[in-house]
C-alpha cells in the first residue's frame, strides 16, 4: 500500500501555504487546527510544558535539536529551524512541515524509550525531486504526503525499525510505513493505515 494525499483540515494548499510564509503559516494557526492526531487513539501528549524533539539529517549532515511547542502554542522560530532541516536537500526547496509531524515524531519517541535523536532520511519533497524518485523507485507514490510536508522518513540508532514501527502504529495518528529493506519507517498526518515494504518490489 502507498501512501496517499490527505489535505490538511480545514481545506489548505500549497499555493496557500506558501502565500502566508514559513513563519506566518504557524504564527496565525492554532493549536486546534491540527488537533486531529491528539485525538487518535493513544495519542496522549502533555497538556502543559515544553515539547522538545532531537533529529539529525542523513543527507546534509544538518540536525535540530530544542523545543518545538509549549503547551499549545508551536513556536515559529523553532519551525524556521525545522523546516530548513527538513528541506529537499536535492533541490534546496524548504517548505512548512506540518507540525503534526513533529508531534508524531515526538510521541514516538517518549514511547520507544529511545535515546538518541532520529536519523531523518527524507522530510519535505519537491514535485521534481518525487518524479524522479517515481521513476528510479519503487513505491513512490504520485501525491506523497512529502509534498505537503505531512510526511517524514526516519529511523532511531538504538532502537530496530520494527518496534519504532509498532510506538507509530499504536499512536493511531497518520499513515505508517514499514520499510525493513531500506530500514526507516515513514510516518505521516493523513488517514490512519499501514503498509510494509515489499521485499522484492524495492
Amino acid at each position: 500500500m502507498q501512501e496517499t494525499m490527505h489535505a490538511l483540515a480545514p481545506a489548505l494548499n500549497r499555493r496557500e501555504i506558501l502565500k502566508a510564509g514559513l513563519v506566518g503559516f504557524l504564527g496565525v494557526l492554532p493549536i486546534g487546527y491540527f488537533a486531529a492526531p491528539a485525538r487518535a487513539d493513544g495519542f496522549n501528549l502533555p497538556k502543559d510544558g515544553p515539547y522538545s524533539i532531537s533529529f539529525v539529517n542523513q543527507h546534509t549532515g544538518e540536525s535540530f535539536s530544542g523545543v518545538y511547542r509549549v503547551g499549545g502554542k508551536y513556536l515559529p522560530e523553532a519551525f524556521d529551524k525545522i523546516n530548513v532541516v527538513l528541506r529537499d536537500f536535492r533541490t534546496g526547496d524548504v517548505f512548512p512541515i506540518d507540525p503534526r509531524v513533529i508531534d508524531i515524531i515526538y510521541a514516538v519517541h517518549q514511547r520507544s524509550s529511545a535515546k538518541k535523536p532520529f536519523e531523518v532520511l527524507s522530510g519535505y519533497r519537491s514535485p521534481q525531486t518525487n518524479s524522479m524518485l517515481r521513476r528510479t523507485h519503487a513505491g513512490v507514490a504520485v501525491n506523497s504526503l512529502h509534498l505537503t510536508g505531512q510526511a517524514i522518513d526516519v529511523r532511531l540508532p538504538d532502537i530496530r525499525i520494527s518496534r519504532l514501527r509498532d510506538a507509530a502504529q499504536k499512536l493511531q495518528a497518520g499513515g505508517v510505513g514499514y520499510y525493513p529493506v531500506s530500514n526507516f519507517v515513514h510516518m505521516d498526518t493523513g488517514e490512519v493505515r499501514h503498509w510494509t515494504q515489499d521485499p522484492n518490489n524495492t
